[in-house]
């Protein structure tokens, strides 16, 4: 676990095993939500960069008849 410290002001340098392991950019937004007693970042990424990543996913599961499967 890496430990950070906060700058006067209020600036904290990503360590570079969490940069590399998310492959984080220079310039790449996060997005910053306090949880609980803690901060979260979380990498925002293009839409274009999320094609693909249900690939694989069993669509055979039975499903209901959605909306209005029950009207007549």
């Amino acid at each position: 676990m890496d430990i950070v410290t906060i700058s006067p002001k209020f600036q904290v340098v990503i360590p570079r095993a969490v940069r590399e392991r998310l492959k984080l950019e220079p310039g790449q937004q996060v997005q910053a939500i306090a949880y609980d007693d803690r901060v979260e970042f979380i990498p925002l990424r293009p839409a274009r960069a999320l094609r693909g990543f249900l690939k694989g996913l069993d669509t055979t599961i039975a499903r209901d008849g959605g909306r209005g499967a029950d009207r007549v």
